[in-house]
Formats: structure tokens, C-alpha cells, sequence
């Protein structure tokens, strides 16, 4: 098995629609008055037929798919239930492939849960973000704390795997409150949940209202004790870290982006949805178009909405390996990174930075591979500037 095919193959599928537009969020969303589905649900088949043919020839079988947005519990069940098949016909379904769609918990989409569940996706994430009304109402969230966690409910009746989000260092937020919530939200959890640390993005309402500032949000030293209270109390509760932001009981960490986080290849179709896939030229790195309406005509007209398909060379490829696989606790094993990068770890890394950083208790490097520290973790941007600069 080659090294990429050892972390998986996934499709991403792209929803790029929701009903408001949160004021934390810089993802590729748009608010619309009115969607045609069959439009867009013929657009999704006909670039997935694309990227079999052009992209992904030969590959197989697909161990997940993502449907990711957006809204993508505002499509139509009968979209992804046409998508899954699609895939299937073209690169086949692993017999434990992993399904996953994101929804929103209101009760609206809560209710037509099973309806995608039907349609063959065996995976939910639920976008909770707080558990309590005021910080909904301050993230634009359109559902309140207990429509959400009856949702999780529903969700956990029909799915055997589900997981959903939460943000912290919002607005206001003290350590015991903090506290309190995620051991809420653990009474509440199956074997998964993701916890983001709030960052104020540029382009987003939020990034406004801080250079105004109109917008408070816990300083590093605050917000750093917030992520020392997640990760003890996750510990505690046997859902441990597997990455910065993902916590899960031993074998529920989430395929699909294990797959991104291994470097193994993934197809992506929709608006801005991306790719990587590695064939016996080299690896490829695809992108849509972000614009939903250019990225429909661009597909109706041509059989693909992509912007750029463009090669990654050598010292790009060690770069994103160290980029994704240092998120990862276990991090990049020997074995693995050479497999990759067809060369081994001392000879890809700058002696000195990696000493900086291993002296500096961020980076651990031995004979099993290269990973960072929890500290290191918390501060992995900085990291990786100063490793691959």
C-alpha cells in the first residue's frame, strides 16, 4: 500500500449556503433567498464525475466522505443520498466508510435527521458552539441551548457515531464557567467532540468589532488557562485529545480528517472545496472556485468549477506533511514522513530551528518520529514559522 493510500481516501463535498451568516465565521458560506436543488444537486454529480475521470482515476475505495459547509443539513436528503451513490459507482465504499454530515441543531434540521440518515450518511456533527442562550445569541446562532442539546439527543438515537462543536475564550467567558459547560456537554457527548478555541478572523463581523474595540475576548494568558481546563478535564473523562482541537474515547477520532492529517488523498467537490491526490507524477493539489454562482456555471459549462490545479514540489510537500501532521498527538512517525517526502526528517528540517524548538520543550523529536508538545500545540503557528521558515 502506498504511503498515501495508507491515510485514507476521502471526498470532501462542499454545501455553501446558510441561513445567516455567524459573526465568528471566515468559511466559505452565503445566504441566500432561494436555492434550486436539482441545479445544484446536478452540478455536485457532474463534478465528482470530473474528478474520477480527470482527478482520481483508478482510486478506491473511499474510506469517508465529508459533507461540509455552509449548511449542508439544508440541502436536500436526496443530494447527498444521489452524492454517496455517485462516489460509489466511481471509487467504491469501503465496508466501514465513514459518512459524515454537518448540521446545524435546530429543531428544524434536527427533524430531518433521519431522512439523512436514510440516505446512507452514518456520521453527524452538530455545530452547538455554547450552551448557553446569551452566547448563542452573541455567536448568531439561530437555536437556542436546549433546542441543541435535544437535538444531540436525536442525533445520538439515530447515528451510531455522532460528535458536535463547541467554542471557547468567547466573549466574557470566566474559567468556572467554562467548566461547568463542558461537563455539560459531557453528560450529553457520545465518543466525540471538537472544542475551537475562538479566533477572531479577519473579514469576519468579529474582526471588526475587536479593531473597533467593541469586542473583549480573553487574553492568551485567560485563554490559555481555558485550554488547560480542556484538555484536563477531557482526560478525566476518557476523551483525550487526538489533535489541537478534537477530542475522542480510543477509536472514535473522525477518519475523514485523519485522513487530511496524514496527508493521504482527498477529492474535493463544491464551492472552494479542495484536493490533494498523489498519483505516479507527483502530488496535485486541486481548488474550486469560491463564488457559488461562478462555481455552478463553471461546472455546467466545463464539468469542473476548478480555479487552480496545480503540482506540489518537494519542499511544499514536506511543509503541509509537517503542517497537518503536527496537529496530530502522535505527530509524523519516521517511517511514515519518509514515505511521504521520499527523504528522511534530519535531512528535510534546518538543524539549528529544530534544536530551538526541541530545547524550548515544543517540539519532541525521536527515534519514532516528530511531534509537538502539548505547549508546542497550543502554539503551533508559531511553531511551524520558525521551523519551515
Amino acid at each position: 500500500m502506498s504511503a498515501p493510500a495508507a491515510g485514507g481516501f476521502a471526498l470532501y463535498v462542499h454545501w455553501p449556503f446558510c441561513l445567516s451568516k455567524c459573526p465568528y465565521c471566515d468559511f466559505n458560506s452565503h445566504v441566500r433567498d432561494s436555492i434550486d436543488q436539482g441545479r445544484w444537486r446536478a452540478a455536485l454529480l457532474r463534478e465528482i464525475d470530473h474528478a474520477a475521470a480527470h482527478e482520481a482515476p483508478g482510486l478506491g475505495p473511499l474510506t469517508s466522505i465529508f459533507f461540509g459547509g455552509g449548511t449542508p443539513s439544508l440541502m436536500a436528503p436526496g443530494t447527498a443520498s444521489a452524492v454517496i451513490a455517485r462516489a460509489a459507482e466511481h471509487w467504491g465504499l469501503a465496508p466501514d466508510a465513514e459518512i459524515t454530515l454537518e448540521a446545524n441543531p435546530t429543531s428544524v434540521e434536527a427533524g430531518r435527521l433521519a431522512d439523512f440518515r436514510a440516505a446512507g450518511v452514518n456520521r453527524v456533527s452538530l455545530g452547538v458552539q455554547a450552551l448557553d442562550d446569551d452566547s448563542l445569541k452573541a455567536l448568531g446562532r439561530t437555536h437556542g441551548a436546549d433546542e441543541a442539546l435535544d437535538a444531540v439527543r436525536i442525533a445520538a438515537r439515530l447515528f451510531d457515531r455522532t460528535s458536535f462543536d463547541l467554542i471557547y475564550a468567547r466573549p466574557g467567558q470566566t474559567a468556572p464557567g467554562w467548566t461547568a459547560e463542558l461537563r455539560r456537554a459531557l453528560a450529553e457527548a457520545g465518543d466525540h467532540l471538537s472544542l475551537y478555541q475562538l479566533t477572531i478572523e479577519p473579514g469576519t463581523a468579529f474582526h471588526t468589532l475587536f479593531n473597533r474595540g467593541e469586542l473583549a475576548v480573553p487574553d492568551e494568558e485567560n485563554a490559555a488557562t481555558l485550554y488547560e481546563i480542556t484538555q484536563t478535564i477531557m482526560d478525566e473523562a476518557g476523551l483525550p485529545a487526538y489533535e489541537i482541537s478534537n477530542h475522542a474515547a480510543p477509536g472514535a477520532a473522525s477518519r475523514h480528517n485523519l485522513t487530511y492529517w496524514r496527508y493521504g488523498n482527498y477529492a474535493g467537490v463544491g464551492p472552494g472545496a479542495h484536493g490533494r491526490i498523489t498519483g505516479n507524477a507527483g502530488t496535485v493539489a486541486y481548488r474550486r472556485h469560491r463564488a457559488p454562482e461562478r462555481w455552478l456555471e463553471r461546472v455546467e459549462d466545463r464539468g469542473a468549477g476548478t480555479a487552480e490545479a496545480a503540482p506540489v514540489d518537494s519542499d511544499q510537500r514536506v511543509a503541509e506533511i509537517l503542517m497537518m501532521g503536527l496537529r496530530l498527538v502522535d505527530g509524523v512517525s519516521r517511517d511514515r514522513f519518509r514515505a511521504l517526502a521520499g527523504r528522511r526528517l534530519e535531512d528535510a528540517l534546518d538543524p539549528t530551528r529544530l534544536s530551538d524548538l526541541t530545547g524550548e520543550g515544543l517540539l519532541e523529536c525521536d527515534r519514532a518520529g516528530l511531534r509537538a508538545t502539548a505547549s508546542g500545540r497550543q502554539r503551533l503557528n508559531a511553531l511551524l514559522a520558525h521551523l519551515l521558515a
